[in-house]
């Protein structure tokens, strides 16, 4: 296994980033454990894989740890390199897990209705322009993420504003949206550390993605959660991906001009001529992806266009059942 995977030991000594595989080009996700007086916390486990099982095989030897020696398991959000461990520490730990309403509602419609979720992106993307060959792989590659996130657990909720136990130590929920409903980060005044997810992450920007049924304007909410998180004195971060960091405000602020330009991008595309969701996704992100960061694309280029829709940048219009972006004013 490689060396980029397990354990990184971070200024305070009680928490312990792990670094888990997960079979995507960002090649990790961060688990945390936090050390308390009576147990640990384990902070989104991962995805449940052989090669993740066998990096926390590993863990728990170096840290002649037990299952039984967890005291919780919380999730920040329900997206599956984040949530898929989740059920199974909690039958090998019996430990509690706990997620907001959110992400179980959000879990549940993924997992636990068949293939209807992925239907219904399949419906959405057609309609925005996805040629059928790439729509139709979108199915198989949705329903193999079930084995990726079985079993799954039972959650108890997380609420915005709660203070939920870490370790030996009281944190504040914060819930945000956008990159997933429900998104929790967790606060500690204190210290000024701030457990962010996939809510702010360094070097890289959060997916934005629409999906249907869920929230109208992601990412108008990923944008106001971005200027509420940046409220906080926030002194290190501890991120989903990459390491941990400093500058908690300016990314903050990073991330919001980088959307600010990527929806000025995209006006430019539809002003110099009406297009689908698909044309202005390939024109900006290329052809040359694979299937799962299609849909990370198509989702994310939705979630541009239905936010510049609603500050009357654009219009649409439906052509022979397929929706058509047209810049504001054109004929």
């Amino acid at each position: 296994m490689s060396s980029a995977y397990g354990i990184v030991r971070q200024d305070n000594p009680h928490i312990l980033q792990v670094r888990v595989p997960v079979p995507y080009p960002l090649q990790y996700v961060n688990a945390y454990l936090i050390e308390g007086d009576s147990g640990w916390t384990v902070l989104d486990p991962g995805i449940h894989s052989q090669e993740a099982l066998e990096l926390w095989e590993g863990v728990f030897r170096t840290l002649d740890l037990g299952f039984r020696q967890l005291e919780r398991i919380v999730l920040t959000h329900h997206h599956p390199d984040h949530y898929g461990l989740a059920g199974y520490f909690q039958h090998k730990s019996g430990a509690p897990v706990f997620l907001s309403e959110w992400g179980r509602r959000q879990a549940d419609d993924l997992w636990g209705n068949g293939d209807e979720a992925a239907h219904r992106l399949w419906r959405l993307f057609r309609q925005h322009g996805m040629d059928a060959p790439m729509a139709d792989a979108m199915l198989p590659h949705m329903a193999g993420f079930a084995e990726l996130v079985s079993p799954r657990p039972e959650t108890a909720p997380i609420r915005n504003g709660d203070m939920l136990q870490l370790g030996d130590n009281l944190w504040e929920a914060v819930e945000t949206g956008g990159h997933a409903a429900g998104h929790m980060s967790f606060y500690r005044k204190d210290t000024w550390e701030m457990f962010c997810g996939d809510a702010v992450l360094p070097r890289i920007s959060p997916n934005i993605g629409y999906m249907p049924g869920v929230e109208e304007d992601p990412l108008a909410s990923f944008l106001d959660g971005l200027r509420h998180l940046a409220e906080y004195t926030v002194e290190r971060a501890y991120p989903g991906h990459r390491d941990s960091f400093q500058g908690f405000a300016k990314r903050c602020g990073e991330l919001i001009a980088h959307h600010d330009k990527r929806l000025a991008q995209m006006e430019e595309r539809i002003v110099a001529g009406p297009c689908t969701a698909y044309e202005c996704c390939t024109s900006l992100f290329g052809t040359r992806l694979t299937v799962h960061q299609f849909r990370f694309a198509m989702s994310e280029t939705l979630a541009h266009l239905i936010h510049l829709e609603g500050q009357a940048r654009i219009r649409r219009e439906e052509r022979d059942g397929t929706v058509v972006f047209i810049g504001t004013g054109s004929v």
